[in-house]
């Protein structure tokens, strides 16, 4: 990201693979802008050692502010949040809410059953192919990065 001269838009923690990846962009030189709500600043979660830190009031607050302030989403590899706030990406893409392409780091194929599924949603006719085009996945960070600016560069 940092060679790329991107920043990091992102949830605001300290902890887990997103805390690190603050950490290595601040390492790099980059800058990083977190949003967190109240309730996990409080539970002492958040990272303080980051670029900017904007305290919200709720998570629905904190994912409008971080669309907001985004061009582009990728997914890691995660657990139920990470997937709740992918959906919820991907569904505000298909209402028109914003256009940020969405894109998932593939690591060692993690989300292959996730894509599966989608592939699957769009052969019973439940999800738009069209729809289903605009998520990109790749495992090479790098290759996702420039497919994701490609794609903003087109909207």
């Amino acid at each position: 990201m940092v060679a790329r001269g991107l920043g990091l838009v992102y949830g605001g923690g300290n902890v887990g693979l997103m805390g690190t990846i603050a950490d290595e962009v601040l390492a790099g030189g980059g800058e990083v802008l977190g949003v967190i709500p109240k309730m996990l600043e409080e539970r002492e979660v958040a990272h303080h050692g980051i670029s900017e830190l904007l305290v919200v009031d709720t998570m629905h607050d904190r994912k409008r502010k971080i669309y907001g302030l985004s061009e582009a989403a990728i997914a890691m590899p995660g657990g139920i949040g990470t997937f709740e706030e992918l959906f919820e990406a991907l569904t505000w893409d298909q209402l028109g809410i914003h256009a940020l392409p969405c894109g998932l780091l593939n690591v060692d194929g993690y989300w292959d059953p996730l894509l599966a599924m989608l592939d699957r949603a769009v052969e019973h006719g439940f999800f738009p192919v069209h729809n289903r085009e605009r998520i990109l996945s790749d495992s090479d960070p790098d290759t996702l990065l420039g497919r994701l600016a490609q794609e903003v560069e087109a909207r």
